[in-house]
């Protein structure tokens, strides 16, 4: 064996060495696994017989010798028909008789029964198993319970010349679905693919297009500002096997926390979606599994609430990208069903404050799953009684709307029952929420758009959002020792963070967990918005810059940003052309030519100007491959005309596309631009969404919020683009900086990584010496202007 195999083998005998001896397991025998039916057939049959011998003698009874080659096919087609979850979860009957194969943890601890058969459970770990029927390939590590393999891991060690995408690539092509352990939703559950340094994971194998996604704690710890990665393991310098990655199999594998994971955390996500012009249905089914900050906020917030009960507040910023909408259910259930150490029920309600409707239905499902009895969850749709009633049933789930918060308040405030209040941030500009009533416009002027925007900006201003009522309510009505809240938001203000954040020794508030905006974005869930940022100004200063070759002179984009030097503040002619030649020569090619754009306007005004200019652009010039779409509230006048959203919005056919159709009918290939005032700019997440032209002052939240608007990822979306007519990139960056958290994240970096890390390089032999003094001799020879140059050059093909 080679010095590098004994390494690897090194790195997999203390994984193993630490599942047998502080996680939970012993050693599992690789002979005893049947490769057909994917089971540890002596295991499995075992744990039967000991833990329901009652069953087990009815079923011997009937069916005589072939009692174990019976039960084992009646629970390979159960598994078949409707997933290794569900019959994990609820087990199967064959002739009336009921059968377990897992017992879980019991919600307390008073039924010494229930305790008994949950240290039942058995849990192996095998080394090399031998999985497939057509040739001896062999998986590093299998972890099972009672016979059945829930876990598959491929370890690699950098030391080797290795690493996690070496594994990646081996579940990918060696790995063949086809094989029964490799089953989707029917056998293995998870596949990790490991190094010394990171953690990926994935839950269906598709060949190629398998998607693993980083089970990493972050780069400063989970919970804490920071990026990627994971942070050194402080237990490295006293033990040889202190990997940083061993949070994986210490933590989240041991068999406690591996069976929590089963019961209350892994469902399947079923996901209709209807073509919204052939009203073609497809299925899209996601084996979910957390992601490890997940984990981790879930189970800190348990802790915590289990030690102080309720009566605390709790503050949880994850970014975009963080899976937020799992994050509540999983929350919401666990609170629903939590005991302190007396094992009395902590809270007789959980209330889901939210206005996302896609909540509503992914909670209920989602709970389901879990329980598979209706009525745990129940939506409050109509008026207070509803959700009198539901108190008073001690509905465990509740759901309602923000704007219903005052209504929930004043409910529950004072009630001798103890709730947990889950706030989920508002995106409620969705919507529209500034001032409705506006003086007309009287003529087709640009001074009447300066004192719209103006206007509009004072009244957007002047409404507080949703999430600042529930902040003001709180602070009228004090703190209530019935109530814990726990608000959820990527964009914490200053109200909201002292509200809910939690006080540090230096006398500052925090968030209780953080998964930062810089993770999201390293951890390739969203995409970098601030990376391809450019002001009107400097994107001016690049083209005209550009000398008059006539083949790049035949580019409308170039010529129309090259007419205009200086724009009027108002002018929206000028600007509408300048967006739809960039529309068209650049933005069009992104994402396999389904990208889409968002004009963000400062008034409702402008919204139905730009509208129209856009249309009548288009018309002139004969272009018919863009079509848009505009969106305000209420209704805006015009000269002689009076404008609504829907008055402006209509299909090819003539058809009045309604308000709340909008999302839909945007989504399809028909449209691809979209002007918002004041709509739209938080809340909105439509993949194909790449370009943004920005014609309104942002700053803050509201920044961060609506620029934001571009980072959502999809199969092909590799960038996004934003032209800002109006503010600064000084602006921009200072806005985004305190929910990037990069300014706080310096940190002394060792020189001689470096050196490691040209060693390596070098080893490959892809570049000379020369090559690399060449580069740098031209590289810092640019300014500012070329480097701008250049990167538009590998965006704007034709540059």
């Amino acid at each position: 064996m080679t010095d590098s195999n004994l390494k690897e083998k090194q790195f997999e005998s203390d994984i193993e060495a630490s599942l047998l001896s502080i996680g939970g397991y012993t050693k599992g025998n690789p002979k005893q696994f049947d490769r057909k039916r994917s089971l540890d057939t002596s295991t499995f049959i075992s744990f039967i017989q000991t833990t329901q011998p009652k069953q087990w003698q009815k079923y011997a009874a009937i069916y005589g010798t072939d009692s174990t080659e019976s039960l084992i096919n009646r629970f390979c087609k159960e598994v078949k028909q409707v997933g290794l979850l569900k019959v994990l979860r609820t087990g199967l009957r064959d002739r009336g008789i009921k059968f377990n194969f897992v017992y879980w943890k019991p919600e307390t601890g008073i039924n010494e029964t229930t305790a008994a058969l949950y240290n039942s459970n058995i849990f192996h770990c095998t080394r090399q198993l031998h999985y497939s029927v057509q040739n001896e390939n062999s998986i590093d590590i299998v972890l099972f319970l009672n016979g059945i393999p829930v876990v598959s891991m491929e370890l690699k060690d950098q030391f080797t010349g290795q690493n996690a995408d070496n594994a990646i690539r081996q579940y990918k092509f060696d790995r063949a679905s086809k094989d029964a352990i490799f089953e989707f939703k029917n056998r293995v559950l998870v596949h990790f693919a490991v190094d010394l340094s990171d953690v990926y994971m994935t839950t269906r194998l598709l060949g190629e297009k398998t998607y693993f996604m980083p089970f990493n704690q972050g780069s400063n710890g989970a919970g804490n500002v920071g990026g990627k990665g994971n942070p050194s393991n402080p237990q490295a310098e006293h033990s040889s096997a202190g990997y940083q990655t061993s949070y994986l199999w210490e933590q989240a594998l041991q068999k406690d926390s591996l069976l929590e994971i089963l019961h209350k955390y892994m469902h399947l996500q079923i996901e209709e979606r209807i073509d919204f012009k052939t009203k073609a249905r497809n299925t899209k089914e996601t084996m979910i599994f957390p992601r490890y900050h997940q984990l981790d906020a879930v189970t800190k917030l348990l802790k915590e609430v289990k030690a102080d009960g309720p009566g605390h507040n709790y503050l949880i910023q994850h970014s975009a990208g963080s899976g937020k909408s799992n994050s509540i259910a999983w929350l919401a259930h666990r609170l629903s069903g939590l005991h302190d150490a007396q094992d009395n029920k902590i809270f007789n309600s959980v209330i889901v404050v939210t206005d996302r409707r896609v909540l509503d239905s992914q909670l209920q499902d989602t709970v389901y799953q879990f329980d598979h009895v209706e009525g745990v969850v129940k939506k409050i749709d109509k008026d207070s009684a509803q959700l009198r009633d539901a108190i008073n049933a001690n509905t465990p789930i509740i759901i309602s709307t923000l704007q219903k918060f005052p209504v929930i308040f004043n409910t529950v405030n004072g009630n001798n029952k103890s709730f947990a209040v889950i706030v989920d941030e508002a995106h409620s500009s969705q919507h529209g929420n500034a001032a409705k009533k506006l003086k007309e416009a009287l003529a087709d002027t640009e001074e009447i758009l300066a004192e719209y925007a103006k206007m509009e900006n004072e009244a957007e201003n002047a409404v507080p959002d949703e999430d600042e009522k529930i902040v003001n309510e709180l602070a009228t009505q004090g703190q209530q020792k019935n109530l814990s809240f726990f608000a959820f938001t990527a964009t914490p203000k200053e109200k909201t963070l002292q509200m809910f954040g939690t006080k540090g020794v230096d006398g500052k508030y925090r968030a209780f967990h953080i998964y930062s905006m810089r993770q999201a974005i390293e951890e390739k869930f969203i995409l970098d918005v601030l990376q391809n940022y450019m002001t009107y100004n400097m994107y001016y200063k690049i083209i005209k810059n550009i000398p008059d070759d006539p083949t790049l002179d035949t580019d409308k984009g170039i010529k129309a940003i090259k007419k205009y030097q200086t724009l009027h503040p108002h002018n929206i002619a000028q600007k509408t052309e300048i967006m739809i030649e960039h529309f068209r020569e650049n933005t069009m090619r992104q994402i396999g030519g389904k990208a889409k754009a968002m004009v963000v306007t400062a008034s409702r005004l402008h919204a139905v100007r730009y509208c129209l200019e856009v249309r009548k652009q288009i018309t002139r010039k004969g272009y018919t491959d863009m079509s848009a779409l505009v969106a305000f509230s209420d209704e805006i006048k015009d000269g002689k005309e009076t404008y609504t959203e829907e008055s402006l919005n209509k299909t090819s056919k003539g058809e009045t596309i309604k308000q709340d159709q909008l999302r839909s009918y945007f989504h399809t290939d028909d449209y691809n631009v979209l002007i918002v005032a004041e709509k739209y700019q938080t809340g909105f997440d439509e993949p194909y969404l790449h370009t943004m032209f920005v014609d309104k002052n942002l700053s803050g939240v509201k920044a961060v919020q609506t620029l934001s608007r571009l980072n959502r990822t999809i199969q092909g979306k590799t960038n996004t683009f934003i032209l800002d007519f109006v503010n600064t990139a000084e602006d921009m960056k200072k806005s985004f900086e305190p929910y990037y958290e990069a300014a706080v994240l310096e940190e002394e970096t060792d020189p001689n990584v470096l050196y490691q890390l040209k060693n390596t390089l070098d080893g490959y032999r892809v570049y000379s010496n020369n090559e690399v003094q060449r580069f740098a001799d031209l590289y810092y020879t640019l300014d500012e202007k070329m480097l701008w140059a250049y990167r538009l050059k590998a965006y704007w093909p034709k540059f």
